[in-house]
C-alpha cells in the first residue's frame, strides 16, 4: 500500500510498504478514507524528535473496516468507524478511570500510545491506505455510514477533543472569559469549544492574519501579539482583570522575536494574562528535550517557567495530552445534530500523493494552509480542494 513515509527533517514521501494485517483477535482493518497532518507531525517532520527513517506518519484517521479479528465483538466490516489518537486498551486502571491518553497497557514503560508517532508504541501511522486498529471495540467510534460530515468526523480523532479537553483542564464555565494562545487548529478548537461550553468572552492570541479571522468567524475576539504585548491588550479589554481561565495551544516551540528558544514563553505570558486564582489549560506539547532546537536550554528541555509568578497568582494548572474517548461519542453527536461543525478549520483536501507538498506548506505556515485533510481515495492529479478562510 501507498504510506507517507518519514526520510530526514523536512523530507517525506510516498512510498509502497507492507500492508498491515490482522496481528492479535481483538484487531480490525481500516481502509483509510481521510487522515489528517496535525501540528505535532510537524515536531516529527522537522527532526525535533529523534524520529528514525522509514516512520508512517498518521495519528488522526477514520475510514470503513475492512476487515475484523475473531476477537472482535461490536465492529464489523462495512462500519464506518474514526479513531482516537491514543491507543488504549480499555481495561487497564487509567482506561477504566476514563485517562484513555495514558494507557498504562499498549506502550510498557511510556504514558499512552499512538499511532505513527515516535516513542508511542509499535502502531502505524495512518497516512496511508490501510491502518491496524488494536483492541477495535474500544478504539473505533462509530458513524453514520455514508459520506455525510467526513471532514467533521475526521477531526474527532484528535483536534476537536483536544481543543475540547483544553476547555476541561481550564474549567470553562459559563460566562466566563477565556483566551487561548495559539490559532492553529488545536487553539481554534479550544476557542470553538469555549464558546460551545458558554464562555461570555474568547480572546485567541496569533500573529497569523489568516488564522485570526477564523477565529473571528467563531465568534472569538483576535488578538495579534506583533502588535503588542498580548497580556497587556487582553486586560486593556477585561477591565484591567486579564479572564478567568487561559489555554496554551502552543507548547515548547513558542519563540521569542530575535528568533532564540525560550520553551516557556507562552506559560508566562498566559500567567500574565488570567486574573489572580484563574485556571490555566495546557495541550500545547511539551518534551524533555528539543534535539532539534536552537538554544540549549531548549535542547536540554529547561523550562524557563516564572513559577514564582505562577504561585504569587494563586493560579491552578491542568495539563496533559487529550483522554479522547472521554468526549469524542458526545462531540460527534454534536455534530450530527447540527450544534457542531469543527470543519470551519479545514483549508485543504488533497490526494495521500500530494502530502510531501502539503507537509512544506503546512510547516511554513503559508497563507490559508490551516488543517489539511488527506484522501487516499482521491485520485492522481485531482483538483486540490480549498476552504475559503
Amino acid at each position: 500500500m501507498k504510506a507517507v513515509v518519514y526520510k530526514e527533517p523536512f523530507s517525506v514521501d510516498i512510498e509502497e510498504v507492507e500492508d498491515p494485517r490482522i496481528q492479535d483477535p481483538t484487531d480490525v482493518i481500516v481502509k483509510v478514507t481521510t487522515s489528517a497532518i496535525c501540528g505535532s507531525d510537524l515536531h516529527m517532520y522537522e527532526g525535533r524528535t529523534g524520529a528514525e527513517p522509514g516512520i508512517v506518519f498518521g495519528h488522526e484517521n477514520m475510514g470503513v473496516v475492512e476487515e475484523a479479528g475473531p476477537g472482535v465483538a461490536t465492529v464489523k466490516k462495512g462500519d464506518r468507524v474514526v479513531m482516537p489518537f491514543n491507543v488504549a486498551c480499555g481495561f487497564c486502571k487509567n482506561c477504566l478511570a476514563g485517562r484513555t491518553g495514558f494507557c498504562l497497557t499498549v506502550n510498557p514503560g511510556f504514558a499512552g500510545g499512538a499511532y505513527g508517532y515516535v516513542s508511542m508504541g509499535p502502531y502505524t501511522g495512518g497516512q496511508a491506505q490501510y491502518v491496524r486498529v488494536p483492541f477495535a471495540d474500544f478504539n473505533c467510534l462509530q458513524l453514520p455510514k455514508g459520506t455525510e460530515h467526513e471532514d467533521d468526523f475526521a477531526l474527532l480523532a484528535d483536534i476537536f477533543p483536544t481543543g475540547y479537553h483544553a476547555t476541561e483542564l481550564a474549567q470553562v464555565s459559563p460566562g466566563e472569559t477565556v483566551c487561548v494562545f495559539g490559532a492553529g487548529p488545536v487553539g481554534l478548537m479550544a476557542a470553538y469549544s469555549a464558546v460551545l461550553r458558554g464562555a461570555s468572552r474568547v480572546f485567541v492570541v496569533d500573529k497569523q492574519p489568516d488564522r485570526l479571522r477564523l477565529a473571528g468567524r467563531i465568534g472569538a475576539t483576535p488578538i495579534d501579539y506583533s502588535k503588542g504585548d498580548a497580556a497587556e491588550q487582553i486586560k486593556e479589554q477585561t477591565g484591567g482583570e486579564g479572564t478567568d481561565k487561559g489555554i496554551d495551544a502552543v507548547g515548547y516551540q513558542a519563540t521569542v522575536p530575535e528568533g532564540e528558544e525560550q520553551p516557556a514563553m507562552v506559560l508566562n505570558t498566559l500567567v500574565e494574562a488570567v486574573r489572580p486564582t484563574g485556571m490555566l489549560g495546557v495541550v500545547g506539547l511539551y518534551v524533555p528535550s528539543d534535539p532539534g532546537g536552537p538554544s540549549e536550554s531548549a535542547k536540554k528541555g529547561e523550562l524557563l517557567f516564572r513559577i514564582g509568578r505562577f504561585f504569587e497568582k494563586g493560579l491552578r494548572m491542568g495539563t496533559g495530552q487529550a483522554n479522547v474517548k472521554s468526549y469524542n461519542r458526545q462531540l460527534r453527536d454534536l455534530i450530527i445534530s447540527g450544534r457542531a461543525t469543527p470543519s470551519f478549520v479545514v483549508s485543504h483536501r488533497v490526494p495521500l500523493d500530494e502530502a510531501p507538498e502539503a507537509y512544506q506548506h503546512f510547516d511554513r505556515r503559508d497563507e490559508g494552509w490551516t488543517k489539511v485533510l488527506l484522501k487516499p481515495e482521491m485520485g492522481n492529479g485531482h483538483r486540490k480542494q480549498e476552504a475559503a478562510v
